[in-house]
């Protein structure tokens, strides 16, 4: 969606078309799943945490500025509920992603583990710390631009361009070592070339 289909979508909804939400919610919920997926790394908090930030993006939109992207004021309310939720809970009790029973993933999630979350990516990505993830997932996996994360993070644009460059060799210190051979370290490379 443009920048004026999405202004006139949010004005009818702040008129009382509650309804026309709906629009919205389709066409970012899949982006905004994958985003608190990565950060959150477990399915079943990615899950609540999108119905989530939705629910607050919706109670807020009288404050929403058509001079910012909508997906980056979407984004933004997503970084800062993965944060509280991840402040909440102890990061070491989290259970790896791949003690999930695999019978009852479904296919994205299967597909997401398999590419983005494989053991050497998960715990290179472990070493990272929230914001860093963040912006190695917004840069390298969803492709935004360091404008868009800057609105998002709250950071500069120039600043986060020279993080990006060493959070990515960060994580590709991290991860190097782990992998040395394997189906999981082959599927898990493209990450890696991604970053």
């Amino acid at each position: 969606m443009d920048t004026k289909q999405i202004g006139e979508l949010v004005d009818e909804i702040i008129q009382g078309a509650d309804d026309r939400y709906a629009i919205i919610m389709k066409s970012y919920q899949t982006p905004i799943f994958h985003y608190c997926y990565h950060i959150l790394g477990n399915r079943c908090e990615a899950e609540d945490a999108t119905q989530e930030v939705f629910f607050k993006a919706y109670r807020s939109l009288k404050k929403y500025s058509p001079t910012i992207p909508f997906a980056a004021w979407l984004y933004k309310i997503a970084y800062h509920h993965c944060i509280d939720l991840i402040r909440k809970r102890k990061w070491t009790k989290l259970l790896p992603f791949l003690m999930q029973d695999k019978e009852s993933q479904s296919d994205i999630e299967r597909y997401i583990e398999n590419v983005y979350f494989s053991e050497d990516v998960f715990l290179a990505m472990q070493t990272l710390s929230v914001e860093e993830r963040t912006l190695l997932l917004l840069r390298g996996v969803e492709e935004k631009t360091y404008e868009e994360i800057s609105l998002i993070m709250n950071k500069n644009a120039a600043s986060l361009r020279k993080k990006f460059e060493r959070t990515a060799s960060k994580f590709r210190s991290a991860y190097s070592p782990l992998g040395k051979g394997g189906s999981t370290h082959d599927e898990s490379k493209q990450i890696a070339r991604e970053y």
